[in-house]
């Protein structure tokens, strides 16, 4: 039990020390990082095109880790493209509670419905119920997704192996470009 509240210790102080970092200036390779990921979404689900060509922006995260046991938390930092191009950086934090164990490293798309979403997003305090609206990026997926609460999240796992009946949310931070 002891050896337990210390793994779930040190993924609160990992979560909680990733978020609390400052951004320090423009991030060109999370930028560049941010655009392999969205060309990898395009490959590896073509369906995901028209949320691409129509979204007024959307949110771009290569890379966040999560990890659990009973308690899980997850973090990772982004670039929000709006009309193909970066306007500012996003960071990422997730707290989950339930039946979860084990870690992984996974990908995320955010896809804005509407102007008034985006603006809501870039107002630095925006947060949702992550399981219930994430779409897993396969072949195909795209094209029966849809927007929930203005929003259309996508995921892709990089690695890992994550057991999980959990409930929590993410929340977002915003910094303009």
């Amino acid at each position: 039990m002891i050896k337990s509240t210390k793994i779930i210790v040190a993924v609160f102080l990992a979560v909680g020390f990733t978020a609390a970092v400052a951004h320090a200036g423009w991030d060109s390779k999370l930028e560049k990082k941010a655009r392999e990921t969205a060309a990898d979404f395009k490959k590896k689900d073509e369906s995901m095109k028209p949320f691409f060509d129509k979204a007024p922006g959307y949110a771009v995260f290569p890379s966040i880790g999560k990890g659990a046991i009973g308690v899980g938390g997850a973090s990772g930092k982004g670039v929000v493209f709006q009309g193909g191009s970066a306007i500012g950086q996003s960071r990422l934090s997730q707290i989950t509670v339930g039946f979860q164990l084990g870690g992984q490293n996974y990908a995320q798309i955010v896809f804005f419905q509407n102007k008034q979403t985006l603006d809501s997003f870039k107002s630095g305090n925006f947060n949702f119920a992550a399981q219930a609206t994430a779409v897993a990026a396969t072949a195909g997926a795209g094209a029966n997704a849809a927007y929930k609460n203005g929003v259309a999240v996508f995921t892709m796992a990089k690695g890992g192996l994550m057991y999980e009946a959990s409930i929590g949310g993410q929340k977002f931070s915003f910094t303009p470009k």
